[in-house]
């Protein structure tokens, strides 16, 4: 089976708010893209966002969190996800691949986010930040 990876962020600005895409393809999601030769995960991140809804982040590390599911051409593809707030509001969605970008309070976010496994994320990074040992700063 071929293997696929793709790097995001979960984007959270000064309100507490979840920045969210939705793909061409209908889906709601985090902005997120394929790894290109000589990138790390993180530098990916950092790119996709941009690309995606021309905002720019700050990632935070200790926050990485991955899914693994099967693809529509039957790959198997692993999206890893990390923390990151935004240094601008200048949003704007990519036409190629996202049809709209658009920040959420969390409840509605886990509400709007069509995938499973991406809720979950979400939710654990919920945990993760009440969790005092982990404090972003």
């Amino acid at each position: 089976m071929k293997q696929e990876k793709s790097c995001g962020c979960i984007v959270i600005n000064e309100k507490n708010e979840i920045l969210l895409v939705r793909h061409n393809k209908g889906h709601w999601g985090f902005p997120k893209g394929h790894i290109e030769k000589g990138e790390t995960e993180v530098e990916t991140a950092i790119r996709e966002v941009k690309e995606e809804t021309n905002i720019d982040v700050k990632v935070n590390e200790k926050f990485r969190y991955s899914e693994n599911y099967i693809t529509d051409n039957n790959s198997m593809k692993e999206v890893v996800y990390f923390l990151a707030t935004n240094k601008n509001n200048q949003r704007e969605a990519q036409q190629e691949e996202v049809s709209e970008v658009k920040w959420f309070n969390y409840e509605d976010a886990i509400k709007t986010i069509t995938y499973d496994n991406s809720k979950e994320i979400l939710r654990q990074l919920k945990k993760d930040l009440k969790d005092k040992s982990k404090c972003y700063k």
